[in-house]
């Protein structure tokens, strides 16, 4: 079973936030063809906290979990490089971010914005769709909630 790894930006080692970035970004914005400004400024954040899983001593998954306004939590920036997908991961990483958060916050909603056809798989963790359907980057996206348990 992978190990799950996660801190706050000042806490995690230089060479893991570079790989954690690089995955991103390698995702994001040249796999997915999205031209953004992945480096938003939220990792920076106090509340952010980013969490990966190493295979080899390179970084193979990674979201973060940031703290919005009212309360809520929010899941974002979920990636896994290409060669590893299907091992469940991600899933993991999911699970990671939601017991945290029930920690940091007990009972309160998460939020996050799914790829409209990921829509299902975040509904594994208890997510529904919460909005309508958006585009961002051209990708179809949809709102999803997390109510608290």
């Amino acid at each position: 079973m992978p190990t799950v790894s996660s801190a706050r930006l000042p806490d995690v080692p230089a060479e893991t936030l570079y790989r954690i970035l690089w995955l991103r970004v390698s995702v994001f914005v040249v796999e997915q063809r999205a031209a953004y400004p992945e480096l938003d400024g939220r990792d920076l954040e106090p509340g952010t906290e980013l969490f990966w899983i190493e295979d080899e001593g390179r970084v193979v998954a990674t979201l973060r979990l940031l703290e919005d306004a009212g309360g809520v939590s929010r899941i974002g920036r979920v990636a896994t490089v290409a060669h590893a997908r299907g091992r469940g991961l991600s899933a993991d990483l999911m699970r990671a971010a939601v017991a945290r958060s029930g920690e940091r916050r007990p009972g309160a909603p998460i939020d996050l914005d799914a790829q409209k056809h990921l829509a299902g798989w975040y509904g594994r963790f208890g997510f529904e769709v919460s909005g309508p359907e958006f585009a961002e980057d051209d990708i179809p996206h949809v709102p999803m909630r997390r109510t608290g348990r």
